[in-house]
């Protein structure tokens, strides 16, 4: 019996339903991040699952805080980062975001309209604020032309705004790409960070200032279906080795980061939920287990989205959907499947289904099955309070065995 699955028998004794984090496979992630990309340097991007064991495990490995809201931003600095170490990347930021923010963390203005009311913070304050600001640039993730986007300022707006409006308490010293999410071809990947770099050596001639930072974003996927290839990442290491050394030595106190979006911990996590019940309706066998939709809603989510779109495989909206079949479903037991069931949930919605006609080994009151790709975007997305119901536990497995709650 391996750690996770002696985990999982030896909590599922006392719980229904919960989550379990493994901090082993966090650190294999991290490990290879650091030994793909030796010249950058990395953030965690907390929105992905803030639990506060996931949270001082990242950190303890020098990784900084990709934030998203203010209350990301404190919670960062609650596990122990300083101010020089959070990013704070998010559109709509209100001028009581700044103000508190404003000496928490590094701002990265979203909009024109964003760098005035960081300019009227900082002059209210009396200080000068360093800061950086999204682009959406003239290039898209492919290779193609831009387009629009609720995120960040456009390529030619960014460089008539900073032409046309000095701002004294401001210093623009940093600039935030990023344009998608999940992608598993290193091909595209290298190819997208050499079009960055190009966009910041033309950043820094058209507003005249040499960047403390650059961050290239997110973007590096993980497997969810068994017909995904993983990422290479010896071929990415190797194609992106030359981009890298070459912007270090023109840009040498340049800081290169790269956002670690679901990568370092979404295969970390484990769903495990109990059969409440075992129904057969007009010839059809129904297992109804706890908390599905209100617990995990990814696989939910995918099976609604595949079963009322017109393509065989619907185009991913991350970080909601990404494919089909994204989670594996695991019983802990050695029999083959003997059976063809649906998983629905024990919600009062016809909604509440994790999957369709599957066959699994035969399942009765008190089994248990666990989720696996849960350690990202799945707590974090979840309606834990639809329907008034205990929502799961969440479990840390730490690298020595030991299991925090």
């Amino acid at each position: 019996m391996n750690r996770i699955t002696s985990a999982v028998h030896s909590l599922a004794q006392t719980r229904g339903s919960f989550y379990l984090y493994d901090e082993r496979s966090i650190f294999r992630h991290i490990d290879l991040l650091k030994e793909t990309f030796p010249q950058a340097r990395f953030l965690y991007s907390i929105k992905c699952n803030s639990n506060p064991h996931i949270l001082q495990s990242v950190f303890s490995l020098g990784l900084g805080a990709d934030a998203a809201s203010l209350g990301e931003v404190l919670a960062a600095g609650k596990a122990g980062l300083s101010p020089d170490q959070i990013y704070y990347s998010a559109p709509g930021k209100t001028s009581e975001d700044i103000r508190r923010s404003m000496s928490e963390a590094t701002l990265i203005a979203d909009s024109t309209g964003e760098l005035l009311r960081i300019q009227a913070a900082a002059e209210e304050a009396g200080k000068v604020v360093h800061a950086g600001v999204r682009i959406n640039p003239d290039f898209s993730f492919g290779g193609g032309t831009g387009t629009s986007s609720k995120f960040g300022i456009d390529e030619s707006q960014v460089y008539e705004f900073l032409a046309e409006n000095p701002l004294k308490n401001v210093v623009i010293d940093g600039i935030h790409v990023h344009l998608k999410s999940q992608e598993l071809r290193f091909d595209v990947l290298s190819e997208y960070y050499r079009n960055v770099f190009r966009l910041a050596e033309a950043f820094e001639a058209a507003a005249g200032c040499q960047l403390r930072f650059l961050n290239l974003g997110s973007g590096i996927g993980i497997p969810y279906s068994p017909t995904d290839r993983p990422l290479d990442f010896e071929a990415l290491k190797n194609t992106a080795a030359e981009l890298f050394d070459s912007f270090r030595a023109s840009h040498p106190d340049t800081v290169i980061f790269i956002e670690t979006g679901r990568f370092a911990v979404g295969k970390s996590g484990y769903y495990v939920t109990r059969v409440l019940d075992r129904k057969i309706s007009r010839g059809k066998t129904f297992l109804i287990l706890e908390n599905t939709l209100n617990g995990f809603l990814r696989p939910v989510l995918a099976r609604l989205i595949c079963r009322y779109s017109p393509d065989l495989s619907p185009e991913g909206c991350e970080p909601l959907f990404t494919c089909r079949d994204e989670c594996e479903i695991l019983t802990f037991r050695e029999e083959p499947p003997t059976e063809r069931v649906t998983l629905a949930g024990n919600l009062c919605t016809a909604a509440d289904v994790i999957a369709e006609d599957i066959f699994l080994p035969h399942l009765e009151p008190g089994d248990i099955i666990a989720l696996t790709n849960a350690g990202s975007y799945a707590a974090a997305l979840t309606p834990f309070q639809f329907s008034s119901q205990e929502p799961p536990a969440e479990f840390f497995l730490t690298a020595g065995g030991e299991i925090l709650s």
